[in-house]
């Protein structure tokens, strides 16, 4: 008839975390219960694509080994929300229209005007994030004309980097 919040105790049992909840006593025969549960599980990264819960209806009065039980599988999915923030140092850079970069030259200022490109990657939550890969698309030819002379890449934060075949050719 009415609604009533259950008292529910975790405990262990056999190495299994068990949740037991009080539905009732006495309960009166033929009586019909519906249970709502919410359960907030922590620590899920290493579970995999699901988690198995299985539920069983137990009685005190008359335990018996054909209990009805359900086994219910709940699928895992993590969540994060990822933000990339970029910025260039300087922000506008203008070469003069009759400046020409030197081959062959080991001379930084002869390839052009450094520009350094930073990229920050941010986890916003709610989740923890692994495996990330982000891959970063850098124009360096314009036609057959050398657009960015591509200098060097680094990382912090013990992040892996690949870097492009194309990275300081002359090795200025």
């Amino acid at each position: 008839q009415g609604q009533e919040k259950l008292s529910c105790n975790p405990k262990k049992e056999n190495g299994t975390h068990v949740v037991l909840c009080e539905l009732g006593n006495p309960m009166k025969a033929g009586a019909q219960i519906t249970v709502d549960m919410e359960l907030s599980v922590y620590g899920l990264e290493d579970m995999g694509d699901a988690i198995t819960f299985h539920l069983q209806l137990r009685s005190k009065n008359s335990p018996s080994p054909s209990n009805a039980s359900v086994t219910v599988t709940v699928p895992v999915e993590a969540e994060a929300e990822m933000e990339l923030r970029g910025t260039s140092l300087p922000a506008i850079t203008v070469l003069p229209t009759s400046w020409h970069g030197v081959e062959d030259s080991q001379q930084l200022e002869d390839h052009g005007i450094k520009v350094e490109h930073v990229y920050e990657l941010h986890n916003k939550g709610p989740g923890t994030v692994s495996g990330v890969t982000l891959s970063l698309a850098v124009p360096h030819l314009l036609g057959d004309h050398l657009l960015l002379y591509l200098l060097d890449l680094g990382t912090e934060g013990g992040m892996n980097c690949s870097h492009h075949p194309a990275l300081n050719p002359a090795q200025v």
